[in-house]
């Protein structure tokens, strides 16, 4: 393993948030400052080949790199906000009905989060408002 890749591998291991090519490279860039983008996504593209990491691709949004550790997401669909969540193992339903063996499964619940429930809320509240006003 270079010392890039170690170190990448590093980063997205200690991390729980799910961090993007530009996130990465910004902490890289701290302990090297020679570094290029290009290297990051060389090693982070080696390091999901070789499955020692994740990538998590959702539609409309950069990738994001996560840890190898069995858990599932639950995506914000007007933030983009991704967070862990543990559902109960799918890997035994799916075997009875592909009635084979796979290679794995990747779970991504879309929803609104809190927050932006709030904010959607805030901004309803704020238009009803104005438009008593008119």
């Amino acid at each position: 393993m270079t010392k890039y890749e170690k170190r990448i591998y590093e980063i997205v291991n200690q991390s729980s948030s799910h961090m993007t090519v530009e996130q990465i490279y910004q902490i890289l860039k701290a302990d090297f400052p020679s570094v290029v983008l290009a290297t990051v996504y060389n090693n982070l593209n080696k390091l999901y080949r070789d499955r020692l990491i994740n990538k998590i691709s959702v539609e409309g949004l950069p990738d994001r790199y996560d840890r190898i550790v069995k858990h599932d997401h639950i995506v914000c669909r007007n933030c983009g906000k991704l967070t862990d969540i543990q559902f109960d193992d799918l890997t035994d339903t799916l075997k009875k009905q592909f009635g084979t063996d796979f290679l794995f499964y990747d779970l991504k619940v879309f929803y609104v989060c809190p927050d932006c429930r709030k904010k959607l809320g805030a901004d309803k509240s704020d238009h009803r408002h104005t438009n008593r006003m008119d």
